[in-house]
């Protein structure tokens, strides 16, 4: 389980993130909501080490995140950034397939899981192809197949930090990527993903952390966050909540 403790991150003389404590269950999904320039990517990037905290603690399970080595990290912690940056012609597989290096379980089960994960974010059907001739959506989905393989199959003990994960996506694999993420938090994986959609965000998080400012505004259910007093004290936008008539989240509209 990663664990965060009174984290506080600077850049140069300004706190960008502070006052941040929370936990990411197994089997939960968290969503991590806010404005531009609220401290979302900076919280992911403490929550995987990127960035050293200036206050705090970053745990994972009883340990320190900077006691694990690389290795140990990576089987246990996959991170998707907001983008990914590949400019060699690599095959969509063999982009994959970089999900299984901190792992030594043979070429032949690292096969099965490469073509599982391929599958599970719907990009199977563009194996063999060149990586640099994929659309932003392809490569997004490609990305997120590599984060797959390298927990692959999800399991309690390890975590997900995707960061917009939904961002260049179409409405459909929109959809088909957040059911692939709540697929893997139901087998016991802890999972956080920042997002922009609200009602993307109600309806597939178990919990919603609003932050304001680098500071949480809310953490609780989205029954209890998705209200239009806190969406209007974050986002500064009127909304209408009603419950969705078929799922029963709540459902979020713009006045």
């Amino acid at each position: 389980m990663l664990r965060v403790e009174a984290l506080q991150i600077r850049r140069g003389r300004k706190i960008v993130l502070a006052d941040v404590s929370l936990d990411l269950l197994p089997g939960q999904v968290l969503g991590v909501l806010g404005p531009n320039g609220a401290g979302k990517s900076t919280l992911l990037g403490a929550l995987c080490g990127e960035l050293p905290p200036d206050q705090g603690k970053v745990w994972l399970d009883q340990q320190e995140l900077k006691g694990w080595s690389g290795s140990q990290r990576a089987q246990r912690l996959a991170v998707l950034p907001q983008s990914s940056t590949l400019d060699f012609a690599f095959r969509v597989e063999e982009v994959v397939g970089m999900g299984r290096l901190p792992h030594q379980t043979g070429r032949v089960r690292d096969e099965e899981i490469i073509q599982a994960a391929l599958q599970a974010a719907d990009v199977g059907h563009l194996s063999g192809r060149s990586y640099l001739a994929l659309s932003g959506g392809e490569r997004q989905r490609v990305h997120l197949a590599r984060v797959m393989a390298q927990l692959w199959p999800g399991e309690e003990g390890q975590t997900w930090l995707l960061d917009e994960p939904t961002s260049m996506l179409d409405p459909l694999h929109q959809h088909t990527t957040l059911q692939a993420i709540r697929t893997f938090a139901d087998r016991g994986a802890a999972v956080l993903v920042i997002l922009h959609d609200l009602n993307l965000a109600a309806r597939y998080c178990d919990r919603i952390l609003l932050l304001s400012q680098g500071r949480p505004h809310a953490l609780d259910s989205p029954a209890r966050v998705m209200r239009p007093e806190p969406l209007k004290a974050v986002f500064g936008l009127d909304v209408l909540v009603q419950l969705h008539p078929e799922r029963g989240h709540p459902l979020i509209i713009a006045r």
